[in-house]
């Protein structure tokens, strides 16, 4: 690939804490792998690292996920100790994250594999370094966003408005998916694939399943899910693979 060539991949963002961003992200790394693509990973920026001389657990479950071989600092460039958004816990610890940087590792990345998935830390209004949000990280990179959100109460509201911050910030939305379906859900998670197709203006592109275990055990039940999908179609189509 040459460096004049946009790269291929997704940006992973989340509408709220607690949808399963980072398990999502990593069943879509395995599921790729499995299909028999090279998958580079990457989590710019992860806050709460017990221990930031290695990657974190975000970024442990990708590379595992994903195969990727790439140097761990460049898998996981800034691994920050305090759980705050990543431009609060850098400031705390007296870091500089070199935006520019990242986005070099990035797209570098990007051209060494076949697919790339990074994935954010936080929502896209996650601020990044001084005045530097998540979105901005994205556009940069230039990749478009898979926002993964859940069915519960609230769920419209929170996806909804990510989506319109995408798109009022110029941003490729390439669809999303809902994450964690009860097996017996509620009124408001049994209603929500429907409401959110009816009023998004991003393509529904699968609705998964509530799994247990460990992450590992629940990336690998959900890289099987994602192959089975009835919507495969549509998620194949928006990632061009």
């Amino acid at each position: 690939m040459s460096a004049a060539e946009p790269i291929r991949g997704i940006f992973v963002t989340g509408t709220d804490t607690g949808v399963g961003k980072s398990i999502v992200a990593a069943a879509l790394a395995r599921f790729l792998k499995e299909r028999g693509l090279a998958v580079g990973v990457m989590k710019p920026a992860e806050s709460g690292v017990a221990d930031p001389r290695r990657p974190g657990p975000d970024a442990r479950l990708l590379q595992w996920a994903s195969g990727c071989t790439a140097e761990e600092g460049e898998i996981a460039p800034y691994r920050l100790r305090a759980p705050l958004a990543p431009a609060l816990a850098a400031k705390k610890e007296q870091l500089f994250i070199d935006f520019s940087a990242l986005v070099a590792t990035a797209q570098d990345l990007g051209r060494s594999h076949d697919f790339l998935i990074v994935e954010g830390a936080g929502g896209l209004m996650s601020p990044l370094s001084g005045g530097i949000l998540m979105a901005d990280l994205a556009k940069e990179i230039g990749l478009p966003l898979l926002v993964v959100t859940t069915p519960r109460l609230g769920t419209i509201n929170h996806t909804l408005m990510t989506i319109f911050c995408a798109q009022q910030m110029d941003l490729a939305v390439a669809g999303y998916l809902i994450n964690r379906m009860p097996q017996q859900p509620d009124e408001a998670a049994e209603t929500a694939p429907h409401a959110l197709a009816a009023l998004a203006s991003a393509n529904i592109l699968g609705v998964l399943p509530e799994v247990g275990g460990s992450d590992e055990e629940k990336v690998l039940t959900l890289a099987t899910e994602l192959k089975t999908m009835a919507s495969l179609p549509w998620l194949l189509s928006a990632l061009e693979v």
